[in-house]
């Protein structure tokens, strides 16, 4: 039931709250039907009004551009399954959404079959042979740019061979056929909508310093306006290699060269030799029970699922949550994310190189005890908070059911926006800067604030570790019941969480839970970040005498694709926070 306000002081009512919500899980049982508290909300919170649901009655994609969200539906319509609509939808976004859509970069991919199968394919990049683990620290011993912007900055990409073994093991139609949208809509172009124009304007400043990446995205010197017809022959003619020759054209032949030639050009490390040898890897996906609901996400290299499993694992221990955008319920989530985030910093990493007690951070007694330490009114201090286990952002994301219940979760990347901001000359696509993901100096942060340990330092051949949370979830009947995931660098693992939760903790339904307010906690920096307008004056009052350092961004957070089962189809609901679209039949 919701929580009432009582007339007391903050930290007695919040006392009262945590004592009450400690009982242990929820049953098994689906939570009654209930409408969404939405009370605490500011009444100035825009989103929830600007969210479109698509409903569809046989499958459903959603991903971060309308037009790769219809190329996934007409696959879907000419009889592909789930795993032929992933693969044209991650070509299809190469192409019309070139700030993070990619060949040039990685991903993750999380696969659940109508027969119950599930698993997980790895196609991060790796760090090239000549990588060492000082590369990126200046004579002062700081870390320079070098990590994020210039062919330095680049991971040997996975993309193309992860798409490729998706399609030949679980897929339907040829490689050919399910690239051909994609080279037409690099070949005869399609008209840049405003988010794309403004996104390519953000990163201007970037993309001059590449000749190939001015003559490719730049007109003047400028972001081509809104309704432009943006043309790609180049990228036109890798694909359609890609697509006759499979990824051997990629790592072994021509664009191979071309790719080396690009590191030649700008102090690139890359050789035909790390290109050759990479291989995206089949891995079991990591699996949580969330009072009763099964959740299946990426395992390391991706920090995701370990990471969100440690969360929602300690807040299950709180029954109910408080209601949301409440002070208490916002501490119980900061605290839940601060110690998930100090375990991630220090433990995880590619599991070829370090080694993981995962058995241990996902466990619900390892969560109780985490939970022990949360002090009912007060925040912790992220210094005071350290790892538990005794010792021994660019992105898009895109979801997909078929009408048989397969069902696809993708996040792929190329870290910073437009990434390393290099184009490959002759070859028309951006490379990724994911060097920037690993620990690049010890106690100092990444570009998006994180401050890593040795288990994520660099190394020849190593896979940096990712925030990418592609997720599946089940309901307590074991039937497909939510496909989510979004953007956002670290701020991934707590949105995906967040989603999940708000579906199942505040009975909101996915469209509300799409457009509501977010929080993120990572530990350091020690701060409560949270979307403008996303909590009222009360509440971050609240917190702040509670101890927390509140920090209001800008902007919003994340740009969530998700789709949940209904009692007809499915409904897929593409966040109102950019440019994202669902389509569905």
């Amino acid at each position: 039931m919701p929580v009432r306000r009582l007339a007391l002081p903050y930290s007695a009512l919040a006392l009262v709250l945590i004592a009450a919500c400690s009982r242990g899980p929820a049953p098994t049982a689906a939570p009654a039907p209930a409408r969404a508290d939405l009370s605490a909300v500011p009444k100035t919170w825009p989103l929830f009004a600007r969210v479109k649901p698509v409903e569809g009655t046989h499958g459903m994609v959603v991903s971060g551009s309308p037009i790769a969200s219809d190329v996934g539906r007409d696959i879907l319509e000419r009889g592909g399954n789930a795993v032929d609509a992933a693969v044209a939808v991650g070509f299809a976004l190469a192409v019309v959404h070139p700030e993070a859509g990619n060949i040039g970069g990685g991903g993750f991919m999380v696969i659940r079959l109508a027969n119950g199968t599930a698993t997980t394919l790895d196609y991060r990049e790796v760090a090239p042979g000549a990588a060492t683990p000082t590369m990126y620290i200046g004579p002062d011993g700081k870390l320079t740019d070098k990590s994020v912007t210039g062919a330095l900055s680049v991971g040997v990409p996975g993309s193309v061979a992860g798409m490729a073994a998706a399609e030949a093991r679980y897929g339907k139609l040829s490689l050919a056929t399910v690239m051909a949208p994609a080279i037409k809509l690099a070949r005869d172009g399609f008209v840049l909508d405003a988010f794309r124009s403004h996104s390519i304007g953000y990163a201007v400043d970037r993309l001059r310093l590449f000749a190939a990446s001015r003559e490719k995205f730049l007109v003047d010197g400028h972001a081509p306006p809104p309704g432009t017809r943006f043309v790609q022959p180049e990228l036109a003619q890798t694909l359609q290699a890609i697509a006759d020759s499979g990824p051997d054209a990629f790592y072994r032949g021509h664009i191979a060269d071309q790719i080396v030639a690009e590191m030649q050009r700008d102090t690139g490390i890359i050789t035909k030799a790390d290109l050759a040898a990479y291989k995206p890897i089949w891995r079991d996906p990591i699996t949580v029970t969330y009072r009763g609901y099964t959740v299946y996400s990426m395992p390391p290299s991706s920090s995701g699922g370990i990471t969100m499993g440690e969360m929602l694992n300690i807040l299950e221990g709180y029954d109910p949550l408080p209601t949301f955008d409440t002070p208490q319920q916002v501490h119980l989530w900061a605290e839940a994310m601060r110690r998930a985030f100090v375990d991630r910093n220090h433990y995880l990493g590619d599991p070829a190189f370090v080694t993981m007690p995962v058995a241990t951070l996902l466990s619900k007694e390892y969560a109780a005890k985490r939970r022990a330490t949360i002090l009912p009114d007060r925040a912790t201090p992220t210094a005071d908070v350290h790892p538990g286990v005794p010792e021994p952002t660019h992105t898009t994301h895109y979801s997909i059911v078929d009408a048989d219940g397969n069902a696809v979760s993708v996040t792929t990347t190329l870290n910073n926006s437009y990434g390393s901001a290099v184009t490959v000359a002759g070859a028309g696509f951006l490379l990724n800067d994911e060097m920037d993901d690993f620990t690049g100096a010890p106690g100092q942060p990444n570009m998006y604030g994180l401050v890593q340990g040795e288990a994520n330092a660099i190394r020849p051949g190593k896979r940096m570790l990712s925030a990418m949370t592609p997720t599946i979830v089940l309901d307590p009947e074991k039937r497909l019941f939510m496909v989510v995931g979004t953007p956002g660098g670290p701020t991934i693992i707590t949105t995906v969480a967040q989603v999940i939760s708000d579906v199942i903790d505040q009975h909101m339904t996915l469209a509300q839970a799409v457009g509501a307010p977010r929080i993120h906690e990572q530990g350091l920096p020690d701060k409560v970040f949270y979307e403008h307008g996303g909590l009222s004056a009360a509440t971050v009052q609240a917190l702040q005498a509670m101890g927390y350092t509140m920090d209001e961004r800008s902007g919003y957070s994340g740009d969530v694709a998700a789709i949940e089962r209904t009692a007809t189809g499915w409904v897929g609901v593409p966040d109102p926070r950019r440019g994202a679209g669902a389509a569905g039949y």
